[in-house]
């Protein structure tokens, strides 16, 4: 954690001290920056909804990375690497510890059906390269309530913010795509059937309508609840002609998936 460059699992006070030396590129400052902001700022008095969020920011419990493509090859195996890394030492770090992923901005701007596309890409390349069979508990139909995305062994929820929201405003980044991986455990203790949980979706709720201005998403749900799905809650439609009506990803629990190099004699 916290080794030179931006392709890496790197902390807090190590990223903002980075970005004041301008040891980060332009497009990776800008999209800290705006995530920082929107996460401690307000809209017309309405901050933003999701409280765990805001608190994770203020107080330093999210760890970070930067990916130079939504595609390559190289930046989605960095991408992988980093997200083995974060998974191995989250549990110790904070009790909120979630992993915001932020990608370089595309060359030409991409259409609301082209983010869905790269997002799924990048979900279904972490799972054809993870070096951990998928988990027993977790069946592998997305129609499933009860499955979510997994890697590493995990079950986690990835949520998403992008450019082409005009009216969801908490899912709108400017810069491009913005992935914040979530493992199912941090989530102990406020799942939908606990009272905890069920209040903090109230309040999240409600601060939708205030910081939207618009009624929360159809598709929000609660994993293992019959009738709700996780997969499209990872990127809310704004356009439903522009987004998948299955989930376009694949899932197997055949291992490994790619080929290993032959052992050295």
């Amino acid at each position: 954690m916290n080794e030179s460059g931006h392709q890496v699992l790197v902390e807090q006070d190590v990223l903002r001290r980075r970005l004041d030396d301008g040891d980060l590129p332009d497009w990776a400052r800008k999209h800290y920056e705006t995530f920082r902001e929107t996460m401690l700022g307000d809209r017309d008095g309405a901050p933003f909804p999701c409280y765990f969020g805001i608190e994770s920011e203020r107080n330093g419990d999210a760890l970070y990375t930067f990916v130079d493509s939504m595609t390559d090859k190289d930046a989605l195996l960095a991408l992988r690497d980093t997200l083995l890394e974060y998974l191995d030492v989250y549990p110790d770090y904070s009790e909120a510890c979630s992993l915001v992923t932020f990608f370089k901005p595309p060359a030409a701007d991409l259409t609301e059906a082209d983010y869905h596309e790269r997002l799924w890409h990048i979900l279904q390349f972490l799972h054809v390269n993870d070096p951990e069979p998928w988990p027993a508990d977790i069946p592998t139909d997305p129609d499933d309530p009860t499955w979510e995305f997994s890697f590493g062994g995990e079950p986690m929820f990835p949520t998403t913010r992008a450019p082409f929201y005009d009216e969801r405003i908490s899912r709108y980044c400017p810069w491009g795509l913005e992935i914040t991986f979530q493992p199912r455990a941090l989530f102990d203790g406020i799942t939908a059937d606990t009272e905890a949980g069920q209040q903090a979706r109230a309040v999240i709720q409600n601060r939708i309508e205030e910081y939207d201005g618009v009624c929360p998403h159809a598709d929000l749900g609660d994993w293992g609840v019959e009738g709700d799905r996780e997969w499209p809650q990872y990127m809310f439609s704004a356009d439903e002609s522009q987004a998948p009506d299955e989930c376009p990803i694949r899932i197997t629990r055949e291992h490994p998936k790619v080929p290993t190099a032959p052992a050295d004699d």
